[in-house]
């Protein structure tokens, strides 16, 4: 059998069997240690944070604060504000990190593949030309390049940088 070492995912899989710990989205909202909670940003209606378990470097999540479980629950502000925050992260990213490509979309429901159906969520993920090798092709097995830790930082300085342009001229 092949082993990839991957200690990082050892609170995923202590977390998994433990009792069910209601909405990790509305507790990490609730929570005001946004580093430790990886949320990137909070707006009116919405907030963003990077996915625990990502797909790429970079994967965010955007998501509404009041818990609804799907987009025809959603106010029209709130759709609004999720777009409008989907595409500020998007050339956040653009900036930050230099990805060739992203993909942007939404999973309703257990069925298509919603990890979490009861809040809706919108999946940011940073596409490079070249990030499919064989690991994932043949191995079946998906290589993050960097930590969470430094994903973050690294975010956290862009939107910074971005709130202070935005302050500068108003």
């Amino acid at each position: 059998m092949e082993r990839l070492w991957a200690p990082w995912r050892a609170r995923y899989v202590t977390g998994a069997i433990d009792a069910d710990p209601g909405c990790i989205f509305c507790q990490k909202l609730n929570d005001t240690r946004d580093a430790a909670n990886y949320v990137l940003v909070r707006t009116e209606r919405c907030f963003v944070l990077l996915n625990l378990y990502p797909y790429n470097n970079g994967h965010l999540l955007v998501a509404p604060k009041r818990h609804v479980a799907d987009i025809t629950d959603l106010t029209d502000a709130e759709m609004q504000e999720l777009m409008e925050v989907t595409a500020w992260m998007v050339r956040l990213e653009r900036r930050a990190m230099r990805p060739h490509g992203f993909n942007v979309g939404v999973n309703l429901g257990r069925v298509a593949g919603a990890g979490i159906p009861g809040h809706f969520h919108i999946h940011i993920v940073p596409r490079w030309d070249g990030d499919t090798s064989f690991m994932p092709v043949l191995g079946e097995v998906k290589v993050i390049s960097e930590a969470l830790e430094d994903t973050y930082a690294k975010l956290k300085r862009a939107v910074q940088e971005d709130v202070g342009e935005e302050k500068e001229h108003d």
